[in-house]
């Protein structure tokens, strides 16, 4: 089974992708962690974009992302990728996609989410101020490193990354069959209903 976990920031894709590929063995491939991990010629070419702040050309994407989705022999979840018809269009005249699945959430309660959010300095563990905060204020559980706020988490980025998102990642949505899941539930609750509808 192949599967394209889409929603807006803070919908908790991630999270549900970690939960249903551990529940269907399935591989979960975030692509933002796929290009930070290459190794080899591929990465000098990669941080040859990111390094100047670049995006990632598609085509070098779709290259890392096949030689990935190979190894996948029971299916996969893809979970940041396809961002915009254009990625979408070309990921499927290479691979077969069984369903998209949409966690969707409101504008507000995307930014009520990602502006509560703070990440350790040190190791990069992520808590939530409301849903997860830590035992201690200011100090991540992990490895007692300083935790902040991600400048990317800050509301007036959130709200330029919610306006691309409408606008490039939504219309996806119309090229494969997909579902739209209510991503303001319990986390059981959306996994509940994602493995309902697959």
């Amino acid at each position: 089974m192949n599967l394209i976990f889409i929603g807006p920031q803070g919908s908790g894709k991630g999270t549900q992708a970690k939960i249903i590929s551990e529940k269907l063995n399935l591989c979960h491939i975030s692509t933002g962690d796929l290009l930070r991990n290459v190794k080899g010629n591929l990465k000098e070419e990669v941080d040859s974009y990111i390094n100047v702040g670049k995006l990632v050309p598609d085509e070098l994407i779709l290259k890392i992302l096949i030689k990935e989705l190979k190894k996948c022999k029971k299916g996969f979840i893809l979970d940041g990728f396809p961002r915009n018809v254009t990625q979408a269009q070309k990921l499927k005249d290479l691979i077969d996609i069984n369903k998209v699945i949409e966690i969707n959430i409101t504008d507000k309660q995307a930014i009520k989410r990602i502006t509560s959010r703070i990440s350790c300095k040190n190791c990069g563990a992520v808590f939530n101020k409301i849903t997860n905060p830590p035992k201690i204020e200011g100090v991540c559980d992990s490895c007692k490193g300083k935790l902040y706020v991600r400048d990317d988490d800050k509301e007036e980025f959130v709200k330029k990354r919610l306006k691309i998102y409408h606008n490039e990642t939504e219309p996806i949505l119309g090229i494969y069959d997909s579902v739209r899941i209510d991503g303001f539930q319990e986390i059981d609750k959306v996994a509940q209903e994602i493995l309902e509808k697959l």
